[in-house]
Formats: C-alpha cells, structure tokens, sequence
C-alpha cells in the first residue's frame, strides 16, 4: 500500500472544500463535483476527499445522525508552514480547540479546531526545532602519550625519523 484516501461525510462539501483549502492556504478552487472533493497537495497527492452526507447510498456515509462525525477519528495533518496554517486557522474559527503547543510523542508543535462539520483537526508541524548547537569539544591531550593513553584512543604506531648527524 502506497497511500490511503481518508473520506469523510460532510453536510456542504462545496463549503468544507473552501474551508480546507483556506486551513492549508491553498488557492480557492470548485470541488470537482456538488458531493464529493479532493483536497489535494500541490504534486497532486490527496490529502483528504470530502463525501456529502447520504450521496451514493455508502452505509458509514448515510447520516451524520446515526452516529457523531468524527467519533473514533482525527484529521491529523503535518504541514511546512506551521505558523502560517496558525494564522489561517485562527481566521477560520472564532476558538482553537487546543492552543498551541509541543506533543511530547513527535516533540513538533500542534494545535487543533474543529471543521464545520464537527470533525477534530490537529495540525502538527512538519518538523521538530532544531536543537541549539553543540560546542565542539575542545580538549586536547597535551602530549602523545596521553592521547594513546586515553580510554578509546587507538594506539599509534610509532613515527621513525631520520636523524640529522652531526659531522
């Protein structure tokens, strides 16, 4: 398996398809039909398809009122411009379910809100802060006995040198 479609039941896929577009700041386009879309990145991967609740008779897609839309689930969405996506989530809903904030799992920064249709949507940060860089050790054995004598240190062949001599 290469990948998965993840397909949820929505009430306005034309509206939801907006409202996805505009978290991940993607250009304002139509789905490709009235109940269902691909949201899709930019080398065309899907990202999540949006079905219309009750289109083409799918048993887990008949009503959002046989069961909460979203239970058991979570959008969990990894992107490269975290602080962006921050900004347009916080256009998109008047409260963030979860503020911001590092997972302890994936030590990246997320934040969570729900979508229109209820759905809990966490976006992560692609990837975690660099950490401060290490100062090269500077130690350096002052002689090559004590290089050779030091716990891991390889031991060295001696150097044989030619010697000047006197005339």
């Amino acid at each position: 398996m290469k990948r998965t479609w993840t397909i949820i039941g929505v009430s306005d896929v034309p509206g939801s398809f907006k409202w996805y577009q505009a978290l991940f700041g993607q250009p304002e386009t139509p789905p490709g039909h009235d109940h269902f879309g691909q949201i899709l990145d930019t080398d065309g991967t899907v990202l999540l398809c949006l079905h219309q609740w009750g289109a083409h008779e799918h048993p887990s897609l008949m009503s959002p009122d046989e069961a909460r839309p979203g239970n058991g689930l979570l959008l969990f969405f990894r992107v490269d411009d975290f602080d962006m996506a921050l900004k347009r989530a916080r256009a998109l809903v008047a409260r963030l379910g979860e503020e911001p904030h590092v997972n302890p799992n994936t030590r990246t920064r997320e934040f969570s809100l729900r979508d229109p249709d209820g759905y809990y949507v966490t976006i992560n940060a692609l990837s975690a802060p660099r950490p401060a860089k290490r100062r090269p050790n500077t130690y350096q054995a002052s002689s090559s006995q004590e290089r050779r004598s030091s716990p891991g240190a390889r031991r060295q062949k001696p150097k044989h040198r030619k010697l000047k001599r006197d005339r």
